[in-house]
């Protein structure tokens, strides 16, 4: 009995081992904060989404860019 208790306690401790050993690396904590997602806002003339502080604002719109805030928000099924 005490010899099956002995073995049974040896491959628990070799499977563990080996898990232990087998898995990957977790990534480390930097000492960052994580970044915090960016409000996206889509654009009125191509629909494309971009982050806020990049988007150009005329008249209650969005634009992507300089070309698209010429020509202004597109018409139809958008």
């Amino acid at each position: 009995m005490g010899r099956l208790l002995f073995l049974l306690v040896l491959i628990a401790l070799a499977v563990w081992l080996w898990r232990h050993f087998t898995r990957p690396a977790r990534p480390r904590a930097s000492g960052r904060p994580e970044q915090e997602a960016k409000p996206m806002v889509r654009c009125a003339h191509c629909g494309v989404h971009v982050p806020q502080e990049r988007a150009l604002s005329h008249e209650g719109h969005w634009y992507c860019s300089q070309l698209h805030l010429t020509q202004g928000p597109q018409r139809g099924e958008r």
